[in-house]
């Protein structure tokens, strides 16, 4: 069953990965931009590190973090990103992004699991993952994955979609779906791919559930920072220890 759910969701984005980018532009008016640079600070990448975007997707986290931790000044270690995700069309679209930019040659692409990740212990100094989770079969082994290749002091800041507490909020975000997102999908021929999002959002753990499966998972502290009205939200989970 957790195999064919699995199967699933990458078959899901292996078809949506031809028009992944123009969604996430015009379903969120382009502020999922602003949304990822938080990620970005919340995980706490400086220059000279050694990071982690899972579910790297077509790689705008791993391309931002790339252009934080791969500045280099003399004397300063380089940087390197590793981006990591299971769908090989997304994968190839993460490349081919990569080859446009600058920072490219900074990132290393992986087809891979999160729920089992081939790193070994303490590789990473921090992470990022960007709609990720609501969408892992097992959302405990995740993060306990993810704890286990970040070093002492590394965080993990996870940009996810939400459900809202309040009820208006939470009305509209049903209306914002029903209305603007799965019309959107159905112009492309994916109606069924995009109208998962909100049975996905109901199973999905609320902020202080992130928090308490993080800190089930290992993590020393965790915070949950609702965003857009509890319509998303970002996950910061920290290792005990200090980072170098």
């Amino acid at each position: 069953m957790v195999a064919d759910r699995a199967e699933a969701v990458r078959s899901l984005f292996d078809r949506i990965a031809p028009v992944y980018d123009e969604f996430n532009d015009r379903l969120s008016f382009g502020l999922h931009r602003i949304w990822k640079r938080m990620a970005i600070n919340g995980c706490g990448a400086r220059r000279g590190d050694r990071t982690l975007d899972l579910c790297c997707g077509s790689g705008d986290l791993s391309l931002l973090l790339a252009q934080t931790v791969a500045r280099s000044r003399a004397g300063d270690r380089a940087g390197s990103v590793t981006g990591l995700d299971f769908s090989a069309n997304l994968l190839a679209a993460a490349r081919r992004r990569a080859a446009r930019s600058p920072w490219g040659d900074a990132i290393t692409w992986i087809e891979g699991d999160v729920l089992d990740l081939p790193f070994a212990d303490g590789t990473f100094d921090c992470a990022t993952m960007g709609y990720g989770l609501r969408n892992v079969v097992d959302i405990p082994q995740a993060l306990a994955q993810v704890r286990r290749v970040l070093r002492p002091g590394g965080s993990v800041a996870i940009l996810d979609m939400h459900r809202p507490e309040g009820p208006w909020m939470r009305q509209f975000q049903r209306w914002y779906l029903d209305a603007i997102v799965v019309p959107a999908a159905a112009d492309c021929g994916l109606t069924d791919d995009y109208a998962y999002i909100w049975p996905s959002l109901e199973q999905f753990p609320t902020g202080p559930q992130q928090v308490a499966l993080a800190r089930a998972a290992g993590f020393a502290r965790a915070v949950h920072y609702p965003i857009a009205g509890g319509m998303m939200g970002l996950l910061v989970a920290t290792v005990e220890g200090e980072k170098p």
